[in-house]
């Protein structure tokens, strides 16, 4: 007689939660409570009742599905507690055929989690989530500003001021120098370009062309405004970088204990202070020495990640999570695609970068 195969419990305490933005509907296994699922609203009151009860029913394991980021106060408040927290993909659970409807979800997560069958997305620990939210709040300030540079490019254009077209940068130290100047009120042509710095390659007879505008009110209120609006971005901009190395000086210190360094980083979008020590002093080693990888990038990978990748089994996991590993679509012997899957991995998007970088440099590496 054939043996008929059949499920072990994995996670016998375990319970589902569907995440959502008014309300979370809770599951716990039916011999539990007389009540196994509940519906508690998203307020930090209702959160604390739901903790209440699922520790009061034995609960251990929790499998969430959610969108967006209504999940982050339940996956917060639960992990302080001691549980188990496992944020599970939606296409995980929607690949197994079963029950599903709206108010069942929670039910169907239960199970799925009761038997093993579900496993949780990577997230970092808390102190690299608070860097990784103040890394990518910079990442945004800057989104913000480069936008106002545009307007201010356009504001130019629009009076017929071709300073873009006679030096590489307007936001550089001429360029501020000269539009400031402009919004100050200033409109000789040859006085503004008597304000280029030496190491600018066009001549002054040329940027005295280029700055014979038509200076039209609505314009130069335009420029004013976006002017205005960058250094806003800016001084932003200086307290994230102020809060940025205060994390890393408390990462370095429980890292190797070194003193607080002093010197920029380089790059024009990089910090006001030395990211390269911090990072050595976070991580052990310089990952700046790994070709195509600057300051920059490496914060951006060990802020999303962390310096401890033990998580990964190996090599081929981590790099099937950034998804950057090939795809495997084959049937029938045959390879249909090799793809690699679309990510919004921002690690991922860091690496990429390099790589194209590097294939461009000068680097002995560059086109391999």
């Amino acid at each position: 007689m054939r043996k008929r195969t059949t499920l072990d419990i994995a996670c016998p305490n375990a319970a589902g939660i569907d995440i959502g933005s008014a309300s979370h509907y809770v599951a716990v296994p039916p011999d539990r409570d007389d009540e196994p699922v509940r519906e508690f609203k998203s307020f930090t009151c209702e959160l604390e009742k739901l903790v209440t009860w699922l520790t009061a029913c034995g609960i251990d394991t929790v499998a969430m599905e959610s969108t967006g980021v209504y999940w982050i106060p339940v996956y917060e408040l639960l992990e302080s507690r001691g549980f188990t927290v496992h944020l599970v993909n939606a296409r995980h659970v929607k690949n197994v055929s079963g029950r599903k409807s709206d108010v069942l979800d929670c039910q169907w997560l239960q199970q799925l989690m009761s038997y093993g069958l579900l496993s949780g997305a990577f997230r970092p620990t808390d102190e690299i989530c608070a860097l990784r939210a103040v890394s990518r709040q910079r990442d945004m300030l800057l989104r913000y500003q480069a936008r106002h540079v545009q307007h201010i490019q356009k504001a130019l254009s629009q009076m017929n001021v071709q300073l873009a077209n006679v030096i590489s940068d307007i936001m550089g130290a001429t360029g501020q120098t000269i539009v400031r100047a402009i919004i100050s009120g200033e409109r000789n042509s040859t006085t503004l370009a008597r304000m280029k710095n030496a190491r600018i390659r066009a001549s002054e007879e040329e940027i005295v062309k280029s700055l014979q505008g038509n200076w039209r009110d609505e314009h130069l209120f335009a420029l004013k405004q976006a002017m205005a609006l960058f250094d806003a971005y800016g001084m932003q901009l200086i307290e994230c970088d102020q809060q940025l190395e205060a994390m890393l000086a408390t990462l370095q210190r429980k890292a190797c204990g070194s003193d607080k360094p002093r010197r920029r980083s380089s790059g024009k979008n990089a910090p006001r202070f030395d990211l390269r020590m911090y990072l050595i002093g976070m991580c052990g080693v310089d990952l700046t020495r790994i070709n195509g990888i600057d300051t920059s990038t490496a914060l951006k990978v060990i802020s999303e990640i962390g310096p401890d990748l033990s998580r990964f089994r190996s090599a081929k996991q981590f790099a099937a999570w950034l998804g950057l590993c090939p795809g495997t679509k084959i049937s029938g012997g045959k390879v249909l695609s090799g793809a690699s899957k679309r990510t919004g991995n921002r690690a991922a998007q860091a690496l990429r970068l390099a790589a194209a970088a590097l294939r461009t440099s000068q680097s002995a590496l560059a086109g391999c």
